[in-house]
């Protein structure tokens, strides 16, 4: 006999309710609401009246080259994050399940970074990396490499990578750490008493119980390259050098808050949360069918 929750007062599940839906209302679908507002209006420069333009704003930024090439530049950024972030943290969660001295002092460092914030994470890696006064900036100068991500293009996006995909590797490793403490030893016991070495055990066993724990964390990481990356790239890079390391969430800001373009960059944000729908909606519809729910 199945066992059902009856609330005597039938106000009380709205109650309960209400805190979760205000936030939603206010903070996602109000701001959402607006941008789509705002992407068919043209504002005077004294922002006191505002013209209806149908799709003008999009037109003109879908017919701009640079933001073509900011579109490939976050392609770029996003996926190489993603993949970085995934496959670091899978390896450090599978070293850290392992029987090793000090294990708990190792996953409680790794853990750390999580816990800065993005500007701060793009601040030490900054000082790290400076060729002025920067200790591993200055030690590839004096070995011939001309480091100065301030005026290379091709170094300043990897040192944006480095710093976003560093920062969100301890939230992947905190998962995938729980996601193999769950696999039950006797499977893997099992598996090694019948001959299967520790390679095979992993891609036989161990990645596709872990199926469900990667899929959930590509999704995330994929919704953190396009929009929680904004802090790392100001701090690091403002963009720089040349537009090379500007992304779709920086440019919305670029247009919105520095030149007070509050039509285009609103359509960009737009078509940023569209293209962000999109990605998820694929993922979901292909990539989850090779996911196996124990």
């Amino acid at each position: 006999m199945q066992r059902r929750v009856i609330f005597d007062n039938k106000l009380l599940p709205y109650l309960l309710l209400a805190p979760q839906v205000a936030v939603t209302l206010v903070f996602f679908i109000w701001p959402a609401a607006q941008a789509i507002w705002q992407s068919v209006h043209i504002q005077d420069a004294f922002g006191l009246r505002s013209e209806f333009v149908w799709f003008e704003n999009f037109e003109v930024i879908l017919r701009d080259p640079n933001y073509i090439e900011t579109l490939k530049t976050t392609a770029i950024f996003s996926v190489s994050v993603t993949v970085l972030s995934l496959g670091v943290a899978l390896l450090l969660a599978v070293l850290a399940d392992s029987k090793i001295k000090g294990a708990r002092a190792y996953k409680t460092l790794l853990i750390w970074p999580y816990a800065l914030a993005p500007a701060v994470a793009a601040v030490l890696w900054m000082f790290i990396f400076n060729p002025e006064i920067g200790s591993l900036g200055q030690l590839l100068n004096r070995l011939g490499l001309d480091w100065d991500y301030r005026l290379n293009g091709t170094q300043a996006m990897i040192m944006v990578i480095l710093a976003a995909s560093w920062k969100q590797v301890a939230y992947n490793f905190i998962f995938f750490l729980a996601g193999l403490q769950a696999i039950p030893r006797s499977v893997m016991e099992a598996a090694s008493i019948d001959g299967a070495g520790p390679v095979r055990r992993f891609w036989t066993i161990t990645f596709p119980l872990l199926s469900p724990t990667t899929f959930f964390l590509l999704v995330v990481d994929m919704v953190y390259a396009f929009f929680e990356t904004f802090g790392t790239i100001h701090a690091l890079t403002h963009g720089g050098p040349g537009k090379s390391t500007e992304t779709l969430i920086f440019r919305v800001y670029q247009d919105g808050v520095v030149n007070n373009d509050l039509g285009a960059s609103s359509a960009q944000s737009v078509i940023l949360m569209v293209i962000v729908i999109a990605l998820t909606a694929v993922q979901f519809r292909f990539v989850e069918r090779k996911v196996h729910y124990a």
